[in-house]
């Protein structure tokens, strides 16, 4: 068993299963939505890509540029988040909330996307 192709896999997954646990839930609603959950899920998501970049194989460089979506889109929702209730004190309203789950969405997608090729190629090594 190779021990870093563990750590890569569990940070990927990692990255999913916490990016699903916030957007679950109302879409415009605040009470779903944890903001410590929104920290964790953008610094495993930092890890999983840093993780990411010794790999010069083709696949590499597409689990790359997807974990580059979803950390580019997770730290969007955050300082979105963060300024709505720091800069412009106008709170989380159901509006931003809305806006804030909508970005951590398309970083679930792609990271959607990291795990289903992390599975194809794990299938296609055992050939």
């Amino acid at each position: 068993m190779n021990f870093e192709k563990v750590i890569f896999g569990f940070f990927i997954v990692l990255a999913l299963t916490l990016n699903f646990g916030f957007f679950l839930g109302e879409l415009d609603n605040p009470d779903h939505h944890n903001v410590y959950e929104l920290f964790a899920v953008v610094i495993v998501n930092i890890i999983a890509t840093g993780l990411k970049f010794g790999d010069r194989s083709q696949l590499g460089a597409v689990l790359l540029a997807t974990s580059l979506v979803a950390t580019l889109e997770l730290i969007a929702a955050a300082t979105f988040w963060t300024v709505a209730v720091h800069i412009t004190e106008s709170g989380l309203t159901p509006e931003v909330t809305a806006s804030i789950v909508s970005l951590t969405g398309g970083a679930l997608v792609a990271n959607v996307v990291s795990v289903i090729m992390l599975m194809a190629e794990t299938l296609m090594s055992r050939l």
